[in-house]
């Protein structure tokens, strides 16, 4: 059998004895404190671990963990980067981290110590020993042009080490479930590419890789689901259902992660530690942002603009932030005052009761982001996302708390693999909010226990923001451009984007206003050397890192900036007009703009560069000028790539199919890189 990721796989797994042929390596690792043996199953469980950017699959990890219960497993649900993965190899090179390693897991049984290029925060997270596990789920996103996301990424680097033994994985049963976007080109390129590492060293496959589409009909779910089924064939295979248990029914509640415990009222409040000022100890990260105070907030489009775009300028004296172009600030957001106070009323809450958290498991850990002790209102504002499209894991667990029988049936109907079609048409296409289908069920909302809310709403994620502004440009202070999400869709309300509606609100003229953030090395790299010039294809707010590059290349003297920027109406959204045309004036760029709807004819930024071809392909070809490209990842990237390719041909000379290459050896060079979003 072939798998989708191009190796050929068994069907069936090929479980290692200790009597099979394998390496030196491998037979230490099995006879030696690894421990393997008939309890070894029964001590360890399944793990599930994820990478997931947007949450969809944690999600799916946690279905995986749930269906594990039901079956008596013991099992593990933890993002990659999270969990003790790596420490038990017998080689190893990490290379150079740059953070500090005493509190961290990460070397305690390897031969050698080299630690290389690591470039995320180490101390805060636990690799350590994925050659003691006998079986393994991964669930994994693909993010961006093909890269892993961001809780997987020093899993993924180590992962790749040319020096980890063949053999290394001999004992491991695994299964890798891939969420991706076939809209893309890369579509679940980090599950293929996992799945054939892991076959490299050694590890045995229970089923082929599979891939999740979000561009089904009925979402990824058209793949988990039969996938889950002989997922959990082959795992009862090979570790049956104790004696004398049954599965348990799917219409029994698990328990929840947490028990909520309410406080005295006169108990300490416990919001004022939060989101302090004040200098942090260590460079800020997710777990330690640094509260940013708002310094401007300027719409720059035209008031009688359709779109409502923002600069907002923060202050980040005394953060210890540092930038360079192409980097990315994450911001997190937080819920409005009235949705929270809805959602408190739906659900019977009262705001300001202060509570504690336990784990219901011994071995769960506390949500790292909630302070302890917590009032419901923090709870709600910053922490639980009811302004997101709820999942179908959300109707599941809703319908067994619902005493009322139509409403539990319905809810049945949208958690069921057959009612997957009516619930996109009811939930995802018309991007009903968390908290809207909370209203559409008031009997199943109000007899929520509140020890479920966090099982049952997942927590707010940071947004990302490319930094729009240079240090060098201006110390102490860093510039995003937002453009505020708002769109219609068959319901009445328009849906508005969380966290572009919230920093669109925020009014520093009214007092101290702070924004929780950090910052995160982006996909972009720019020359370093000053006479490389750079191609920038920036239409609307992918614009904003080319500000962010020029600004810095500008302040170091660098002139060759070519810059190709598209809108709709020169009168309405050219972003920072006044800005491009003073630094043409003097000699630092050069502009071609692109107004789609000046005139009859529509006019993009793929038209310009083929009409400026013969300067593009002088840069190209003479100045070894480098390419960059940031937008919308619908069309625009295609129609792009095509007007290069045009301009290779027409003034390169190169044959289509040689165009082509061209462009892909660019990119592969890193002389063509590129930052989309949908």
């Amino acid at each position: 059998m072939t798998s989708p990721g191009g190796e050929t796989v068994s069907g069936e797994s090929r479980r290692l004895s200790l009597d099979d042929d394998v390496s030196g390596s491998c037979r230490e690792m099995v006879t030696s404190e690894a421990g393997w043996g008939p309890s070894m199953m029964a001590e360890q469980g399944l793990l599930v671990l994820f990478g997931s950017q947007t949450g969809t699959a944690q999600d799916t990890a946690e279905r995986v963990g749930r269906e594990a219960q039901r079956r008596h497993l013991r099992c593990r649900v933890q993002a990659l980067d999270s969990c003790d993965l790596v420490s038990g190899w017998d080689t190893g090179l990490l290379g150079n981290c740059c953070s500090a390693l005493d509190s961290c897991d990460l070397v305690s049984r390897w031969d050698t110590g080299l630690l290389g290029n690591c470039c995320s925060a180490l101390d805060s997270c636990d690799l350590g020993n994925l050659i003691h596990e006998p079986l393994v789920v991964f669930v994994c996103a693909t993010t961006g042009q093909g890269d892993p996301p961001d809780n997987m990424k020093m899993f993924w680097r180590f992962l790749f080490r040319k020096s980890l033994p063949a053999s290394s994985l001999c004992q491991l049963d695994y299964a890798v479930l891939g969420l991706g976007d076939s809209s893309y080109p890369k579509f679940n390129f980090i599950a293929k590419k996992l799945h054939k590492r892991l076959l490299q060293l050694g590890g045995n496959p229970l089923l082929p890789v599979a891939l999740g589409d979000d561009q089904h009909d009925l979402g990824p779910d058209a793949v988990v689901d039969p996938w889950l089924v002989a997922l959990w064939e082959k795992i009862l295979a090979l570790y049956p259902v104790p004696p004398g248990l049954e599965i348990i029914s799917p219409d029994a509640r698990l328990p929840p992660k947490y028990t909520l415990h309410y406080l005295p009222e006169d108990s300490p409040h416990p919001e004022s530690a939060v989101l302090q000022p004040a200098a942090p100890r260590a460079a800020p990260c997710e777990l330690q942002p640094f509260a940013a105070r708002v310094v401007s907030n300027q719409r720059v489009t035209a008031q009688s603009h359709f779109q409502d775009v923002r600069l907002i300028e923060f202050d980040i004296a005394g953060s210890g932030i540092t930038f360079s172009a192409g980097d990315v600030v994450m911001i997190q957001p937080q819920n409005c005052p009235e949705d929270v106070q809805q959602f408190c009323q739906l659900l019977r809450l009262e705001p300001h009761r202060r509570f504690m958290l336990e784990p219901t498991d011994p071995g769960t850990s506390l949500p790292p982001l909630l302070p302890q002790p917590c009032t419901i209102q923090y709870l709600v504002t910053h922490y639980l996302d009811i302004s997101c499209v709820p999942r179908r894991s959300f109707f599941e667990l809703l319908a067994s708390f619902s005493t009322n029988e139509l409403e539990r049936e319905k809810l049945q109907e949208f958690s069921s693999a057959q009612g997957q079609e009516e619930l996109y048409s009811y939930c995802n296409r018309p991007r009903r909010t968390t908290l809207e289908v909370l209203w559409d069920f008031p009997h199943s909302t109000c007899a929520i226990p509140a020890d479920y809310l966090l099982d049952l709403i997942p927590r707010i994620r940071p947004r990302a923001f490319s930094i729009a502004s240079s240090l060098l440009a201006h110390p102490e202070r860093m510039q995003i451009l937002v453009a505020v999400v708002q769109y219609k869709t068959r319901l009445s309300k328009a849906r508005r984007g969380l966290c572009s509606t919230w920093l669109a609100s925020l009014n520093p003229e009214q007092g101290d206003i702070r924004v929780p953030l950090w910052v995160k090395k982006g996909g972009m790299k720019f020359p370093a050397d000053p006479a490389t010039p750079v191609i920038m294809i920036g239409p609307g707010t992918g614009v904003a890192p080319f500000r962010a590059a020029i600004q810095e290349r500008v302040a170091l003297g660098h002139r060759g900036n070519c810059l190709f920027f598209g809108c709709r109406h020169q009168s309405k959204d050219f972003y920072c007009q006044a800005e491009w045309e003073e630094l043409v004036t003097k000699g630092f760029l050069t502009l071609f703009t692109a107004f789609s709807r000046d005139q009859e004819e529509k006019v993009y930024v793929q038209h310009r560069i083929r009409e400026n071809g013969k300067l593009v392909w002088e840069l190209l070809s003479s100045e070894n000028a480098h390419i960059y490209l940031a937008g919308n990842a619908k069309q625009m990237p295609a129609a792009v790539a095509e007007a290069l390719q045009s301009v290779l041909q027409q003034e390169g000379g190169l044959s289509p199919l040689e165009a082509k290459e061209h462009l892909t050896a660019l990119e592969r060079s890193r002389r063509f890189q590129s930052e989309t979003w949908s």
